[in-house]
């Protein structure tokens, strides 16, 4: 029986073209990984791997959840990265928290990790165990969708992170109403605009009174309006960023380090 040489010449590349195929995936699979970076030595809130926070930014967000890390013990972990090669974001967010031991304590599990990948446009929340009834996969789910994704697609990484981290602090407190946080005092303050107009107001009155009388207000001791405004200066040299103006600057950690880690890999995630 004769086997043609075409016949032979098919099955060779068939042959070839499956073991190719099976090379390329293969490859794919090895170098998509993502490879965790072992626990840094200075373990704190932010690591901005993508550079998507400036210094100022990293800084303020960094110590507002170190500050409430060290008021609660629960640790919000926000990191950043560049792409997540082929993994999926809410896994990784996973692995990366059980791999560093992210949480207060072994006992509490109280961690949250917030994963964003910068080259995907994804973004997970995972929470440990111990908040996972709290901060459910329906709520940060919400808070990814109303709050944090809506900054980022009006250009500001730190505005979505900020906010985000807050609707998950009152998550945990209680107060999470659910909707965007447009009025915050941090965003628009009114305060000063008030005392513009008192400001005025005084100033029309007075003309009004003084008439010609230009030596009347030279009088001792400062007017109302010198009273106001050093009571309006004074409020706003004392309130630095979310009320911490005094606290640490940049340098600082969390106190006692990493001390939890269980994830179920039950968090929420979105895209941009």
């Amino acid at each position: 029986m004769k086997i043609s040489k075409n016949k032979i010449s098919n099955s060779n590349g068939i042959f070839q073209f499956t073991f190719l195929f099976i090379a390329l995936f293969t490859c794919n699979i090895i170098f998509a990984q993502f490879e965790i970076p072992k626990i840094p030595e200075k373990q704190t809130s932010v690591y901005d791997y993508a550079n998507v926070l400036s210094a100022s930014e990293k800084t303020q967000l960094e110590e507002k959840l170190i500050h409430y890390s060290d008021s609660t013990t629960t640790q919000i972990v926000v990191i950043t990265i560049e792409s997540l090669k082929g993994e999926d974001v809410s896994q990784l967010a996973t692995k990366w928290g059980q791999t560093w031991g992210i949480g207060g304590t072994k006992q509490d599990d109280n961690g949250v990790i917030i994963l964003l990948a910068k080259n995907e446009k994804k973004i997970a929340i995972n929470p440990g165990y111990g908040v996972e009834d709290r901060l459910t996969a329906g709520i940060g789910g919400t808070i990814i969708r109303n709050i944090i994704i809506p900054e980022f697609k009006a250009g500001s990484f730190y505005n979505g992170l900020d906010k985000g981290t807050d609707a998950i602090i009152d998550v945990f407190k209680g107060k999470f109403k659910g909707e965007r946080k447009q009025n915050k005092e941090k965003d628009f303050p009114i305060l000063p605009f008030i005392v513009i107009v008192v400001i005025i107001l005084i100033l029309v009155s007075r003309n009004k009174r003084g008439g010609g009388n230009s030596g009347n207000n030279n009088g001792g001791g400062p007017s109302l309006m010198d009273v106001i405004l050093l009571s309006s200066l004074g409020r706003s040299s004392g309130g630095g960023f979310g009320g911490f103006g005094g606290g640490s600057s940049g340098g600082g950690g969390f106190g006692g380090g990493f001390g939890g880690g269980g994830f179920s890999g039950g968090g929420s995630s979105g895209s941009w």
